[in-house]
């Protein structure tokens, strides 16, 4: 199958270039033209305005009448020579990126306009091309840089897709959810869960679910959250002789603001509870949909599994079946924070189904791309020379052996977050890493023992796209135009020698029917003996 590639097309958010009144106005909400700012609001603005360049938009500076007295100042400059500027004669530069986090409205209003039908996609790719007309350009004839005017063309594939199988307490923060309304909600999800468990019990280990609640609805306001679950908890552990809660199911406003966050922090991090969180809109308008959904995500919290690939179970996953695998992940986020990020690693344990994981959350600086924890030792005045190593701790690997009855002889290894520039140091340092953690665990220690390492970096915020040759064609495209998911492009524009290849791995989201462009993910790999 031939596709068509383009290399190097992105869509970034820019600050419209508004005076700074007007941009304080949108940012808050408010007229800020005849009332005072308040210290929060102060501070909002302080925030949202560093970095970004301003200029004056008047024609005289001196003479100028300031008419908005009350309004702030602008400090620009450095904090040696700073410099102070009315509000309203200063103007954001046009063209300046916008690298803060976007919210909600502004992501949803960013993809709806990126999105474009692949067809319309390439056209204003081509057009931009002739546009720049980049055959004229005197510094790429200078360097004898020819850029055509076509796409390049490159064949591709598409594997045979794996098989998939698809398979509590309440307490209402709603004021205007009625309690039978409540009552009648949870019979559905109820309900739903044990269609799911009935239908795929063997495949799922879906648990059991009781239909009925463990202590009658208990309506809160949401601002006594935290009293609201320590007296459920402790009320159902009263009734039920000190067995614990297993589920809490939680209906909150549909503009709850810090609840959500609230009670997941309190449920995981004092009370030990596993919660679910409905929002009102879905508890008055109950679809079929929303509660399947709701009762899969029930199902991963309880420790079930919602999918689980046929070749796995006939155990036909080629390099994964035929010996004790087990595969780590490992990322870090938030990628936009000048903070010590969290490092998220996931290990499988489950082998041969692979469809289980357990995680670990570590610190790690900000832009580093090494794990630093792999493998750490040092010091300690008391208890003499300590090893830590949070990503491959024990208890994750005793699982494992638990889990199967076997030690792993397989260790593959997903690696997100890594720039080209630092695969071999990546590879080197961190597979370093593994074999002490390897030697170093009791049950490991068999010099016989040399698992082989397979690592696989995944980069997806690459600029490569991807298009059919016959967008009228069918057989290479779905309903919406694009590549049909579980693409694979391994050659020509590959690296020469390394191990890497672009994978379509799943089909793209939509967006108000508006399709975007496929995920396609970037892979390296590079596997090793461990000695």
């Amino acid at each position: 199958m031939g596709l068509s590639l383009n290399i190097d097309m992105a869509s970034a958010a820019f600050i419209e270039p508004l005076p700074v009144i007007n941009f304080v106005a949108q940012l808050l909400g408010k007229d800020v033209l005849s009332r005072q700012l308040s210290d929060s609001d102060r501070i909002k603005v302080k925030k949202a305005l560093r970095g970004v360049r301003l200029k004056l938009h008047i024609e005289r500076v001196y003479g100028f009448t300031i008419q908005h007295a009350h309004l702030p100042c602008l400090q620009v400059g450095n904090q040696k020579k700073a410099n102070y500027l009315p509000m309203e004669a200063c103007k954001i530069v046009e063209g300046q990126r916008y690298t803060k986090r976007l919210n909600e409205k502004q992501i949803t209003a960013l993809l709806r306009y990126t999105c474009q039908r692949p067809r319309d996609r390439e056209q204003d790719i081509l057009h931009t091309v002739q546009h720049n007309a980049y055959d004229q350009d005197p510094y790429a004839k200078e360097f004898g840089i020819k850029i055509s005017e076509k796409l390049a063309s490159v064949e591709a594939r598409i594997p045979p897709a794996p098989l998939v199988e698809v398979p509590r307490n309440c307490i209402n923060f709603s004021r205007s959810v009625q309690e039978s309304v409540a009552r009648g909600f949870c019979a559905e999800l109820a309900q739903m869960c044990t269609v799911y468990r009935v239908g795929y019990a063997l495949l799922l280990k879906y648990p059991d679910f009781n239909p009925e609640s463990v202590i009658p609805i208990y309506n809160a306001k949401p601002e006594q959250v935290e009293k609201a679950l320590k007296h459920v908890y402790h009320t159902s552990i009263n009734k039920t002789k000190g067995k614990e809660l297993e589920l809490l199911l939680a209906i909150l406003p549909d503009n709850n603001g810090s609840l959500y966050g609230d009670i997941k922090r309190i449920c995981e991090t004092d009370l030990g509870l596993i919660s679910q969180c409905c929002l009102t809109k879905h508890v008055f308008k109950i679809t079929k949909q929303y509660l399947a959904n709701v009762s899969l995500k029930i199902n991963v919290k309880m420790g079930g599994r919602n999918t689980v690939l046929l070749d796995a179970i006939s155990c036909r996953i080629p390099l994964v079946s035929d010996i004790p695998t087990i595969i780590f992940g490992a990322d870090d986020t938030p990628k936009m924070v000048r903070i010590p990020v969290h490092l998220l690693p996931r290990t499988s344990q489950d082998w041969p189904e692979v469809t289980k994981y357990a995680g670990l959350v570590c610190a790690q600086a900000h832009r580093q791309e090494l794990i630093q924890d792999l493998y750490k030792t040092w010091n300690d005045p008391v208890r003499g020379s300590l090893t830590l190593s949070l990503t491959w701790r024990r208890d994750l690997l005793l699982s494992f052996r638990k889990a199967t009855g076997q030690k792993p002889l397989r260790i593959i290894f997903y690696r997100d977050g890594v720039s080209e520039g630092q695969f071999l140091s990546v590879l080197l340092y961190e597979l370093d890493a593994i074999r002490k953690v390897i030697l170093r665990f009791y049950f490991f220690s068999k010099p016989n023992y040399q698992p082989r390492v397979t690592f696989i970096v995944v980069q997806k915020r690459h600029h490569t796209r991807l298009f059919a040759n016959n967008h009228r064609d069918k057989s290479s495209t779905d309903k919406s135009g694009n590549i049909m998911p579980g693409t694979v492009v391994d050659s020509k524009i590959c690296h020469p020698s390394e191990f890497d290849f672009y994978l379509c791995s799943h089909a793209g989201i939509q967006v108000k029917s508006v399709p975007l462009p496929r995920p396609l993910s970037k892979m390296w790999f590079a596997a090793v003996e461990l000695a």
